[in-house]
């Protein structure tokens, strides 16, 4: 029951320099995934812990927040860039009909499962390279990491699954075109 006059108490925030502790590796992953730059991943990832330090008192989710920020500030370097990309490639690119929001989208999705793939654990990331960055056969996998084929197709098959359902909590559906 509470008294009249007294407000409910919240949550207890951590303090700033533990957030900026615990999430700028994250966030700087998850920039980099977005921009493909880590100069300007640094960049947009200090501007969002400046953002963060002006509005403190407001700010309920910090991690929530500090992705949206880096989200946010990444697809304007990307629109400004696009903007002011005038060579022939861009020109070709963009008049055989993809959409701007389109093309963020793919990016988006594509820095996220950056992202996600670097936070699996060593044995697992490599694995995802050798089969998809260098395009080995399970064999080839299975005798460099000393594992049977088997496992390798298990491991891959739970691997991907994991990662499309990490996408679709994400609010990414189907494949990036």
């Amino acid at each position: 029951m509470r008294l009249p006059g007294k407000k409910k108490a919240g949550p207890k925030k951590v303090p700033l320099e533990t957030v900026f502790a615990e999430e700028e590796s994250p966030l700087l992953r998850y920039a980099f995934g977005l921009l493909g730059r880590r100069e300007l991943a640094e960049e947009v990832v200090q501007d969002a812990f400046l953002k963060l330090h002006e509005h403190w008192e407001e700010v309920e989710i910090p991690r929530a927040w500090l992705f949206r920020c880096v989200r946010n500030f990444s697809l304007n370097i990307i629109r400004k860039n696009q903007r002011e990309t005038l060579d022939g490639e861009a020109g070709e690119r963009l008049s055989s009909g993809d959409r701007p929001d389109k093309e963020l989208s793919n990016l988006e999705a594509v820095g996220l499962v950056q992202t996600l793939v670097a936070e699996m654990d060593e044995r697992d990331r490599t694995m995802v390279r050798m089969k998809y960055f260098q395009n080995l056969k399970y064999q080839e996998i299975a005798d460099q990491l000393e594992m049977t084929v088997g496992n390798v197709g298990y491991r891959l098959h739970y691997l991907l699954k994991d990662l499309a359902d990490r996408l679709r909590k994400s609010g990414i559906e189907g494949g990036l075109s």
